[in-house]
């Protein structure tokens, strides 16, 4: 009896435990459950996700493309297209063209790198590391911690304490902004064909974020490249250098001829004939000689024609402070501090850029198709061409409207409400925004209602614009740039540096054999004018933004709230070719000795097919660094031809017709 009765124990204590067993399982099924049900996919999921999907597919083809045979993509176009020709590099070997005068390359903005020399405990181990140029890992890796030493001091524009951020040297400064993605690289190798190589090619890099005196004053910049091109001449024979400034480099070079001539401590100490006698030609690419209203929309709103149409594809994405430093309001923190991006708003005001009911390039429509190279003279261009009729006048001169009405509108229909004196109103700022503060969050309803009621600005109220908007980041600037025209250059006060990247407030050295070049790309819709509206007001915002939804239809000059004009898809032509087609051609107030001028325009082509990458007929204002047309020009004039030599001015675009509407007193 006590066998069996143990037995029914032992059974029992064995169902127990299966009930418990049961109950557990029970409970931790449901728990799996809960945590699943909590556990949702969000957005910002999706987003890295995303981010890593592109980023691990770019990845895979640049180690695919880098796998395969270098001859292969040549063997695939010519495949396609038919044999390709030759580089200008070995085609002017063949014709016996040798290394002869030094050159100079002078970089232009973003398109320099940038590495860390000294930062904050959060930059351990990136000693002498790109933050600017290379793979940009750092932006995904420590994404604050890179805006932290990207930006400048408010103040100063200089460091901030505890970080050095310093220009990359050598060639590889600017030779490839990214792998794969070349800035300088073709035209160097193209040199190298005819014999150049490092003594006789210096890339005269700088920071670019700050003021072109700063440069000076923190980096010894300007001594350097001076120094440079004496020792490059003097172990040369000689032989005046060729100094080849792309994009923004255009400007801080006009600062460094200036600079170099006036007596020190402000400039070089190297007298007025220092140009005269280091220098054979500057050969300026894409210059933005008279800004470019994209500045102004990038100091605004910090957008430009691209990230607007980003903003209506995914406004979440860039209105919202999702990653904390991909938004708009951090974009505008950060650039706000570089003040060489005041460097390029637009100059001369209503005078160059038109009013509110005019422009220079009054009557431009999209071309069906473009005009054939011209045979043009130093009296100009007669812009004779197939040309759409316009039935419809485009007010170029209105660089920010707001509203598509206000920006077709006819002046005498538009009342305006002055800005100046309006009182900006309850500082809207709270704790959550000065991580990411812009100006905006000094000034409440008021004030933003202010500047919407003055409905249209042009390039001469554009300045008075920004004071408002941002008067801390333009007192700054306004201390290193100026805006305006010269009445009288024997005034001493343009002797300040502050005027000398202003071709209107400046004078070229006395150098009469020296010759200046303007080449740019044409026949791509380029930034003239936008259409604003106000923004949803939420926490932390940028009050105003393009209005993408302000269109022309497919024959007009407006698309996605922005105006268009012929250019290289950066600068309008007005302010790439007006200096050399007008302003400075032949003697001048600007040109007392009468330095020869040409302008030469490269009518852009795009790639035929994929393998061709960025393509070699390019006009777009980077990728023009790789147009065969532009390099064949380049060597050329450092062999040593003149303007003549190439056969003159040859353009495609308006630029002569365009400049004789522009009434300024020579």
């Amino acid at each position: 009896m006590s066998l069996i009765r143990r037995r029914k124990a032992v059974e029992k204590d064995t169902n127990i435990q299966k009930d418990g067993d049961d109950d557990k399982k029970e409970k931790v099924s449901g728990q799996v459950k809960e945590v699943k049900a909590k556990k949702r996919w969000s957005c910002v999921d999706s987003c890295c996700w995303f981010v890593g999907c592109v980023c691990t597919t770019w990845w895979l083809l640049m180690f695919l493309y880098n796998a395969m045979p270098a001859s292969l993509p040549q063997y695939v176009t010519e495949a396609i297209t038919g044999p390709l020709p030759d580089p200008p590099g070995v085609k002017l070997k063949k014709e016996g063209l040798k290394v002869n005068h030094p050159v100079v390359f002078v970089p232009g903005i973003v398109t320099g790198g940038l590495e860390l020399w000294e930062g904050h405990e959060c930059a351990e181990g990136l000693f002498r590391k790109r933050l600017w140029g290379g793979t940009f890992g750092e932006v995904y890796k420590r994404p604050s911690c890179w805006v932290e030493h990207m930006s400048l001091d408010n103040e100063t524009g200089l460091d901030p304490p505890g970080v050095r951020v310093r220009p990359v040297s050598g060639l590889v400064a600017a030779d490839y902004f990214a792998p794969g993605y070349f800035v300088w690289a073709v035209l160097i190798a193209n040199l190298a064909r005819i014999g150049y190589e490092e003594k006789t090619m210096y890339m005269a890099a700088y920071d670019w974020r700050i003021s072109y005196q700063n440069t000076e004053v923190r980096d010894q910049t300007l001594s350097r490249i001076k120094s440079n091109i004496e020792l490059m001449v003097a172990t040369n024979g000689g032989k005046k250098a060729v100094i080849i400034p792309h994009s923004m480099g255009v400007l801080y070079f006009l600062h460094f001829m200036k600079w170099v001539e006036a007596p020190a401590p402000m400039g070089g100490g190297g007298g007025p004939d220092w140009c005269a006698k280091h220098i054979k030609a500057v050969i300026n690419i894409g210059g933005p000689f008279l800004g470019v209203p994209k500045a102004v929309a990038g100091l605004f709103s910090a957008e430009a024609k691209d990230i607007a149409v980003a903003r209506a594809i995914a406004p979440v994405f860039l209105d919202n402070d999702l990653f904390r430093i991909q938004t708009l309001q951090h974009v505008m923190k950060m650039t706000r501090t570089w003040d060489s991006t005041m460097s390029m708003i637009p100059k001369g005001g209503d005078v160059i850029w038109g009013g509110l009911d005019w422009s220079p390039e009054d009557g431009h429509v999209p071309s069906r198709r473009r005009l054939k190279n011209n045979d043009t003279h130093n009296g100009g261009y007669d812009g004779d061409g197939d040309i759409v009729p316009s039935s419809k006048k485009v007010r170029y001169g209105r660089i920010i409207s707001f509203g598509k009405d206000i920006a077709e509108a006819d002046s005498s229909e538009i009342e305006r409400i002055e800005f100046l004196d309006a009182i900006k109103g309850h500082n809207i700022a709270n704790a959550t925004c000065k991580d990411v503060w812009t100006e905006y969050h000094d000034m409440g309803i008021e004030g933003i209602r202010a500047i919407s009621d003055y409905k249209v600005y042009t390039a001469g109220s554009i300045i008075d614009l920004l004071h408002y908007v941002a008067p801390h980041t333009m007192e700054r600037g306004s201390a290193h740039f100026s805006y305006g025209i010269a009445d009288n250059l024997d005034d001493p006060k343009y002797n300040q540096y502050k005027y000398w990247s202003n071709p209107l407030e400046t004078r070229l050295p006395n150098a009469p054999d020296m010759e200046i070049f303007s080449l740019y790309g044409v026949g791509i819709p380029t930034e003239r004018a936008y259409v604003y509206k106000l923004s949803p007001a939420a926490e932390c915002y940028i009050p105003f933004q393009i209005d993408t939804a302000a269109n022309d239809g497919d024959e007009g000059c407006l698309k996605d709230g922005v105006y268009t004009v012929d250019g290289d898809e950066t600068v309008p032509v007005l302010s790439a070719g007006y200096m050399c087609a007008k302003g400075w051609r032949g003697k001048t107030r600007f040109n007392p000795s009468g330095i020869r001028t040409y302008v030469r325009e490269y009518n852009h082509s795009p790639p035929s097919n994929l393998l061709e990458g960025r393509g070699t007929q390019s006009g777009a204002h980077v990728d023009i660094m790789g147009n065969f047309a532009l390099i064949e020009d380049i060597i050329r004039i450092a062999a040593g031809a003149q303007g003549e030599d190439l056969g003159g001015d040859r353009v495609y675009s308006d630029i002569f017709k365009w400049s004789e509407k522009i009434k300024l007193p020579l």
